[in-house]
């Protein structure tokens, strides 16, 4: 196979490869993978987000997030409000447990993310960023329709990686 037809899987087998470390170490908590990426998600916000909102960045329908919510609400892990502008529209924040915990998650996050990246290069590091990022870029351009390709992750994210493959260290997973 070709480098470049290799690629694609390896990128999906790696992100895939790693949320399953992370989430071996957050089950003890009782958070599954579905539950600690929508806490994350919901922690990077700087306010509440819309259930649309979490269901784009976590890259799912919003009718497969209902559910979730539902057992997160349920849980205390959230809280659900009606937005003051849109009756129609549900904003979601963190909840009083979620707040409590999301500094253990980043911080099992960060251990992690050390742990296998500790034997690579910030030359490397730098590269593989500098190369994610311009597929990223690409990616998220108009598609023929002219619709805009929706990512969760955006600047904010690039900044944060650009970040740590400089060695910074970041506060959040």
């Amino acid at each position: 196979m070709a480098e470049g037809e290799t690629f694609g899987p390896l990128l999906h087998g790696t992100a895939r490869a790693w949320r399953l470390k992370l989430d071996e170490r957050l089950k003890p908590m009782g958070l599954s993978q579905a539950k600690w990426r929508t806490l994350l998600h919901l922690s990077l916000a700087r306010n509440a987000l819309t259930q649309t909102a979490i269901a784009e960045r976590l890259g799912i329908e919003e009718p497969s997030l209902v559910p979730l919510l539902h057992r997160l609400e349920n849980e205390d892990w959230i809280i659900r409000r009606t937005s003051p502008h849109d009756r129609r529209c549900k904003m979601v924040l963190l909840g009083r447990r979620a707040q409590n915990v999301i500094s253990r998650i980043n911080a099992a996050a960060e251990e992690l993310r050390h742990e296998l990246l500790e034997n690579i290069s910030a030359a490397d590091l730098r590269t593989c960023v500098r190369v994610l990022t311009q597929i990223h870029a690409k990616a998220e351009k108009k598609n023929g329709n002219g619709a805009l390709a929706k990512f969760p992750s955006t600047k904010a994210t690039r900044v944060k990686d650009e970040h740590r493959a400089r060695g910074r260290s970041s506060r959040r997973a």
